[in-house]
């Protein structure tokens, strides 16, 4: 058990449905409904797979109270990290009474800070709040990577309890996993990682994938938490086209394809996003058909 929350096992970054324009509230409640009756053990709203960069202050408060109010009492982690301490501070505060358990908080995009930087950025974020804290290296979108020792720095803190580590970079992420003090969790932020890294001691994941296949995820994520080695690479083998499909194009847009194709939500994302083009779409039809989820 961690030192404030416990996120080990099968987060979901939980996607963000529209419908003409506006968020369809009732397809997102519908949604967090399906994690719940699934077995996933967090929820993660307004993070990148959210769109929550397109989305408005109300609606950013709508999305967070129908999770709450839905989440059948599993954790809820929210995304609420800008390129702005100043930002970043007045969105926590803004999301902080509607039902956050821990905030996942980005490494700063666009300005590419160094690592001091990034450290004095995260300590300024952990002491403007009691709530835990879970650091977010995707170097990916933000163009600057935390390093190993930077994250390593910034464990030491209280209530950062966690990094989600998206860089790919096995050889930082071990680092992490064999110096982080034994309460502090790392957790996957890529799908087709999370068989290597919990073999490794990491938490879990934080999927994308869940969001189109939540019972599948949660089975594969407690079949390796409970060591049925054979069954976990099993459907980690039956997982991998899903995990790989869903970046074909920019995340969210396979996701929602797929989850469009299945009844669930519109084919529908807020510029400068667009929906999948046509072969992902059918791409997207395939995969899930395979998995028997549609």
């Amino acid at each position: 058990m961690n030192r404030y929350i416990d996120l080990t096992g099968c987060g979901t970054a939980l996607i963000t449905p529209f419908k003409d324009g506006e968020v369809d509230y009732e397809a997102f409640a519908a949604t967090v409904d399906r994690q719940v009756e699934a077995g996933i053990d967090f929820l993660v709203p307004l993070g990148t797979t959210g769109e929550t960069p397109c989305l408005d202050d109300d609606e950013r408060i709508k999305v967070l109270q129908i999770a709450r109010e839905h989440s059948a009492g599993l954790p809820i982690v929210v995304g609420g990290g800008t390129n702005s301490l100043k930002h970043t501070v007045a969105s926590m505060r803004m999301l902080e009474p509607h039902g956050v358990d821990a905030f996942l908080i980005v490494v700063p995009y666009y300005n590419k800070p160094t690592q001091e930087g990034q450290y004095q950025y995260f300590k300024a974020v952990a002491e403007s709040t009691d709530k835990p804290i879970v650091l977010y290296n995707v170097p990916g979108r933000t163009g600057a990577n935390m390093t190993a020792e930077t994250a390593l720095r910034l464990a030491e803190i209280d209530n950062i309890v966690a990094i989600k580590e998206a860089s790919g970079n096995r050889g930082q992420i071990e680092e992490i996993l064999r110096n982080a003090p034994k309460d502090f969790m790392v957790i996957s932020g890529n799908d087709d990682d999370t068989l290597w890294m919990m073999e490794k001691g990491g938490a879990g994941i934080i999927s994308v994938a869940s969001n189109v296949a939540p019972h599948h995820m949660a089975r594969f994520v407690k079949a390796i938490r409970e060591g049925y080695h054979e069954k976990a690479h099993a459907l980690n083998e039956e997982l991998t086209p899903l995990f790989r499909n869903c970046f074909v194009e920019s995340n969210p847009i396979p996701a929602k394809a797929a989850m469009h194709a299945m009844g669930l939500i519109e084919n529908e994302l807020r510029l400068p996003l667009v929906p999948a083009q046509q072969d992902t779409y059918d791409l997207m039809v395939e995969t899930v058909k395979a998995l028997n989820v549609i």
